[in-house]
């Protein structure tokens, strides 16, 4: 039986929708907000280990769109589309991620930056439409290890960005 009262866990009310993925990274939060702001940084680092994009349309801004495609390693192609939907620089970026715009499958992510020092504590926090839509996500499409592999892929891609900086 789950615990309830005061003192019980939080527990959100879509928890069982939900996929939270997080670490900290090594460099300052508006640096890391920059990978994600620009198509040249984005397309260098977004996806699961072997994942490469190809892009087709950008604007980063409120209302604006990525359609890309993702290539994965066997070759697969997998047609993506994001449209952020609220960005505060340099700490949050909310987004909506399905295969084209009207995609009833479709799911929200809210990314989070926090300073963490002279780090960064990222949080991609993704609400699916349902349960069976998360699941598949998981066990389909391995969401959880792909989202670990695609902040690995960013924290390398933004340490790199350091080491150009301190070059420079």
């Amino acid at each position: 039986m789950a615990a309830t009262g005061p003192d019980a866990p939080a527990r959100s009310a879509t928890a069982e929708r939900e996929i939270v993925i997080s670490r900290v990274i090594a460099a300052p939060r508006e640096l890391v907000f920059e990978a994600f702001s620009a198509v040249r940084h984005l397309s260098q680092w977004w996806g699961p280990e072997g994942f490469t994009t190809t892009t087709r349309a950008f604007e980063f801004r409120a209302g604006g769109e990525w359609d890309f495609v993702m290539h994965g390693p066997d070759g697969t192609d997998y047609q993506e589309w994001i449209c952020w939907s609220e960005i505060t620089p340099p700490e949050r970026i909310e987004l909506v991620h399905g295969e084209s715009r009207g995609d009833p499958s479709a799911f929200t992510s809210v990314v989070t930056l926090a300073s963490d020092g002279t780090a960064t504590r990222i949080e991609m926090r993704t609400v699916f439409p349902t349960k069976e839509l998360r699941d598949e996500a998981v066990e389909k499409y391995h969401a959880i290890e792909g989202g670990h592999q695609t902040l690995d892929h960013l924290a390398a891609y933004v340490s790199e960005m350091v080491a150009e900086e301190g070059e420079g």
